[in-house]
């Protein structure tokens, strides 16, 4: 994968907090920078996809997608943070031709 260098300004404290893991991993500071910002970034899109679901503007198959999860994951979250499941009929249909789709693409 590509890198492009970023400057970015930091608390002193937080730096140092940085540099703890890195050392406690073995890694220079880039690597447990890009390491903390990947936890960041997933942790930040798997609770933008649970609010929406949440709040009934996506499906609970799209709330998956937009997370970068399996749908069996997104489940296991919803369940985790008792957030109701939302059934109704679209979101069964959409999710049956997304499954389809998806098989299909698998067979070919």
């Amino acid at each position: 994968m590509r890198s492009t260098a970023v400057t970015a300004r930091l608390k002193t404290e937080l730096l140092r907090e940085i540099q703890e893991i890195a050392e406690e991993e073995s890694i220079d500071r880039s690597s447990a920078i890009q390491r903390l910002l990947q936890i960041g970034l997933k942790e930040y899109k798997m609770e933008k996809a649970l609010n929406l679901y949440r709040n009934g503007k996506v499906t609970l198959w799209k709330a998956a997608e937009l997370a970068g999860v399996s749908l069996r994951e997104m489940m296991e979250a919803i369940k985790a943070r008792d957030i109701p499941y939302q059934y109704d009929l679209e979101a069964l249909e959409e999710y049956v031709t997304e499954l389809l789709a998806k098989r299909k693409t698998i067979d070919t």
